[in-house]
Formats: structure tokens, C-alpha cells, sequence
């Protein structure tokens, strides 16, 4: 069984430590060889705000594919799957950028933005730029200082464009369906997810995450379904599913195993869990992905 390959940031950039743009071709350019295959699934270890500028593909995010077009932001977080689909005349860039960056430089922006922007769990992970908005222009001024030679305050001019940037994301997703007006139940929502990250192993049980919520069952329900567009019980499933398959792609973990990692007592019941919610066992999911 071949990994899906886990790929750490690596850049050769000089002027800035944990940052890079670099253009589409150049990643095609850069497949196979040393480098892993781009158009096989990896496992980020950074983020990467993709924004293609011309053709038409389609991208895979957590084992599903979106398609793109000119005008496109894909936005992926860390620990997620993707791969590219490299078609005639497609172009675009990507931000890459770590952890550490993403602390240092957007600390200053509300953390409701940026739980917006980079969840995961909570909106799709891509975008579409009306023809004319300005999130275009200041990305195209976000290439010109960083490709550019000036070094003055690079690092200063960088950053504050980039979080122009993801502030212009967010005003576009307010103009869509996308957008939940009521910060209370996105406050509620993100505790929510947090809870079930960190609790999962140890408990599959909505009514468990209610009561840590000082909530009601039927509240936590009703949350869920008007944010997520599913009930609490479907979101804690997912979660637990889009968790395993991320572990049997990545690792040379047994179904077994993987079974107890997770919290279930007998691997039989976590085949069945598994199959049950995805219409395959867990063995045959990963030599899919082979």
C-alpha cells in the first residue's frame, strides 16, 4: 500500500520565513521526481489559498471533487486531502503559508473570521469571484509586491495585504447563502466542532455535547440543521468518518486499529459503522486509494 503522502511546507523563498506564492505551472512543473504527484491525493501540513485565473478542472478536497474556473478560490486547511487536476490552459496561483505565519500574521483579525474563512466543517472550501471585485485587484497587488525586488518592509507590506485579502473573502461570502448573520450561533456552532474534535473518541452521543453546551438536545438539533444543514448526530458522524479516512489513506494503520483509535470496542462495529455511511469497508476504501 502506497501512503497518500504528507507534505510539509517547503519553500525556496528568501525574504519571508513560512510563506510562498507559486504559480500553478510551476507546481505542474515540479510533479514527479523528488516532488510528490500533485494530481494524486496529499495530506497538507500547511494551508494554501488557490486562486485560478483561467481554464477549467475540477479539485479534490477531503475525497470530493469541486469543479473550478476562472475566478475560483479554493481555500484548504491544514491536515486536509486534495489533489489538482491539471487541464489544458489552466492557470492560477497558490498562497502557501504554516501555522506559525498564519499566528504571527492575522492574530489581529477576530477569531470569528477566521473561523469562517478556514473551516473546514462549516463551508464549502470554494468560492466564486464576481468579474470586477476588488478581492481581484488586491491579489493581483498581493503577486506584484511579493514577486517583486523592493524588500523594504516586505514582510509588513505582505502580511497587511494578505489579511486585506481574507477580509475580502469573508465580504464576499456575506453576499451569498453561505453567510450566518448571527455571530451567537456561530459562537455556539464553533464550540460545537471544537467539542466534537476533542471528544469524539470518547463519545459519539449529540446529547453528550448538548449538555457541555448548556443546551438542549432539541436547541443543539435545531442549530444544526438551519448552519450545517444537518442534524448534530449526522455532523458528529461525518466528522468521525472524514477522521478515518484521512487516518487509512495516510498511514499503514490497520482497520483494526483504526477501530480502537476511534473509540469503537469491536473493529466489527466499526467496519459496519463505516460501510453503513459510505457504502464500502474501510479496507476496500483504502485499496481505492492505493
Amino acid at each position: 500500500m502506497n501512503e497518500i503522502p504528507s507534505v510539509k511546507f517547503k519553500s525556496s523563498y528568501q525574504h519571508i520565513e513560512g510563506v510562498e506564492i507559486i504559480s500553478l505551472d510551476t507546481i505542474k512543473e515540479k510533479t514527479g521526481g523528488s516532488y510528490h504527484n500533485s494530481e494524486k491525493p496529499h495530506q497538507l501540513q500547511f494551508y494554501n489559498i488557490i486562486f485560478y485565473t483561467g481554464g477549467q478542472s475540477d479539485q479534490l478536497v477531503d475525497f470530493k471533487w469541486y469543479p473550478v474556473k476562472r475566478n475560483t478560490v479554493v481555500y484548504l486547511a491544514k491536515d486536509q486531502v486534495t489533489s489538482f487536476k491539471f487541464t489544458p490552459g489552466l492557470q492560477g496561483y497558490c498562497i502557501l503559508f504554516t501555522q506559525k505565519y498564519f499566528e504571527q500574521c492575522f492574530g489581529h483579525l477576530s477569531k470569528e473570521l477566521i473561523y469562517r474563512i478556514f473551516n473546514n466543517y462549516l463551508f464549502p472550501p470554494v468560492i466564486g469571484i464576481p468579474q470586477g471585485s476588488d478581492f481581484i485587484d488586491y491579489f493581483n497587488l498581493l503577486c506584484k509586491e511579493f514577486f517583486s525586488e523592493a524588500k523594504f518592509e516586505k514582510a509588513t507590506v505582505l502580511s497587511s495585504l494578505f489579511a486585506v485579502l481574507l477580509v475580502k473573502l469573508e465580504e464576499l461570502k456575506q453576499k451569498t447563502e453561505l453567510h450566518i448573520p448571527e455571530s451567537s450561533k456561530l459562537l455556539l456552532i464553533s464550540k460545537f466542532t471544537m467539542l466534537v474534535k476533542d471528544n469524539y473518541v470518547v463519545n459519539r452521543n449529540a446529547q453528550f455535547y448538548a449538555k457541555k453546551l448548556l443546551i438542549t438536545y432539541k436547541h443543539l438539533n435545531v442549530l444544526c440543521k438551519d448552519i450545517l444543514n444537518k442534524t448534530a448526530k449526522q455532523f458528529i458522524d461525518d466528522f468521525i468518518i472524514l477522521e478515518a479516512k484521512r487516518k487509512l489513506v495516510n498511514s499503514e494503520i490497520k482497520s483494526t486499529e483504526l477501530a480502537y483509535s476511534l473509540g469503537f470496542e469491536e473493529p466489527t462495529n466499526f467496519t459496519k459503522y463505516f460501510k453503513k455511511r459510505t457504502g464500502v469497508t474501510p479496507n476496500s476504501f483504502k485499496n481505492q486509494h492505493k
